[in-house]
C-alpha cells in the first residue's frame, strides 16, 4: 500500500515531551503511527523509529507502507510525537462481543470500529463510522481498542478476565454463503430506502462539519445513489433561499425517531447536541441543575452547555436499523475521550 508523506506540522516541546521521547521512542523501537490524512483517519500503522530529529519529532520507517516513487521501498516520514505511540502489547484469550470497540486489521493497518454482529465460526461484523461501512473479520484480525494516554494504555490492558455476557447484549446471525472474509462488505445504506419528499439527515466530510447531521428534505432522486436535498435551516450563499445540494447515499440517513423526551442523561453518555442548525456528536462531561448539561466535543476539543431539549442519545444508522452502542463500549470509549480532554 502506498501513501504520500504527511505535511510537516509542529508540536510544542517541553521537558515532559523530552522525558516521554527518551523513555518510549528510542531508535529501533517498534511503534504505531496515526494519521490525519483524508482516508486514513482512525487507523494505526506499524513502523520503527529510525532516529530522533528534534525534541518532539522523529524519523519513522513504516513496516507495510511503501513510497509512491518506488513501490519496493518502505516509506519514511518525519513525524511529531503526537502521532506516535508504543506498539500495543499482544493480548491472548480475548473474547469479543456485540458493542466492543475494536481495532480491525485491514489494508496493512489497524482501523478503529465497533462490533455490530457476532457471527458463527468466530467471525464478527465491524462497523466503521468514518467510512459508514461494515466488514466481516475473523477473530485473529481483531484486538480490543486502547488509547495511549499519560504513558499508559486506556483502558488498561487486561487486569482481570472479561466478564461473561448474560446473552442479552449478543446479536448473533448465521453466516450466509457469500460472507467469507474481511474483504466482504456488508452494505450499511440502501438507496431504495430514500425517496422524494422524505425527511432525512445529511452529514458532511468538510473540515469544521465532521460529526454533524443537518435536517433536509429529498427533492429529487438522481440515479441509483445520488439525491438532491433541500436543507431545512441552511441557507444558500446569498441568504435568499434554503440551500440545495446534490449528495450521495453514504451521507444520508432517515430522521432518527424521537424517543428521548423522558431520558435523563448521565456523564459519559454519547449524545447529539443541537448547535448551529445541526446535530453534533459529543459526550456529556457534566450534569448541571435544572436539566442542563455540559457536552464535550472531541473534534473541536471544547465544551458547551445545553438544555435537555437540545440533546438526544446518539444512534448510528446501520444496515437499515438504528443502533445504540452498548453502555460498556460507551464507557470505554468516552472515558478515554474525557481523559484526553482533561490533559489539554
Amino acid at each position: 500500500m502506498t501513501r504520500k508523506p504527511k505535511a510537516k506540522s509542529s508540536c510544542g516541546s517541553s521537558s515532559a515531551t523530552d522525558t516521554t521521547a527518551s523513555a518510549f521512542f528510542k531508535p529501533g523501537t517498534a511503534v504505531e503511527v496515526s494519521s490525519e490524512d483524508e482516508g486514513f483517519r482512525g487507523s494505526w500503522y506499524s513502523g520503527t523509529i529510525v532516529r530522533r530529529l528534534t525534541s518532539d519529532r522523529f524519523l519513522v520507517k513504516y513496516d507495510n507502507l511503501m513510497t509512491e516513487d518506488n513501490g519496493s521501498e518502505r516509506l519514511r516520514e518525519s513525524l511529531p510525537i503526537r502521532y506516535l505511540r508504543p506498539l500495543l502489547p499482544l493480548e491472548t484469550g480475548r473474547e469479543f462481543k456485540f458493542g466492543d470497540e475494536v481495532d480491525a486489521y485491514h489494508n496493512d493497518g489497524w482501523w478503529e470500529g465497533h462490533i455490530t454482529e457476532e457471527l458463527e465460526n468466530e467471525r464478527f461484523a465491524v462497523y466503521f463510522r468514518a467510512s459508514k461501512e461494515q466488514l466481516v473479520f475473523p477473530k485473529d484480525k481483531l484486538r480490543l481498542h486502547h488509547e495511549w494516554f499519560n504513558h499508559e494504555w486506556v483502558p488498561p490492558l487486561l487486569l482481570s478476565p472479561p466478564q461473561q455476557d448474560n446473552g442479552e447484549s449478543k446479536k448473533k446471525v448465521l453466516l450466509t454463503p457469500d460472507v467469507k472474509s474481511c474483504e466482504t462488505v456488508k452494505e450499511t445504506v440502501n438507496a431504495e430506502e430514500f425517496r422524494a419528499g422524505m425527511t432525512v439527515e445529511v452529514s458532511s466530510d468538510e473540515d469544521g462539519f465532521r460529526g454533524a447531521w443537518f435536517a433536509a428534505t429529498i427533492v429529487e432522486v438522481k440515479g441509483k445513489n445520488k439525491f438532491v436535498v433541500e436543507y431545512k435551516s441552511l441557507l444558500a450563499d446569498d441568504d435568499s433561499q434554503l440551500l440545495k445540494e446534490e449528495i450521495d447515499v453514504l451521507h444520508l440517513r432517515p430522521q432518527p425517531p424521537n424517543t428521548d423526551v423522558a431520558v435523563q442523561f448521565g456523564v459519559l453518555d454519547e449524545v447529539d447536541a443541537l448547535y448551529n442548525d445541526g446535530w453534533w456528536v459529543g459526550v456529556i462531561s457534566k450534569v448541571l441543575p435544572d436539566s442542563r448539561y455540559v457536552v464535550y466535543f472531541k473534534s473541536s476539543n471544547e465544551e458547551l452547555e445545553f438544555q435537555h431539549s437540545q440533546l438526544r442519545l446518539h444512534k448510528d444508522w446501520i444496515a437499515g436499523k438504528w443502533v445504540m452502542l452498548s453502555k460498556v463500549w460507551l464507557f470505554t470509549c468516552n472515558f478515554s475521550f474525557l481523559l484526553l480532554k482533561c490533559a489539554c
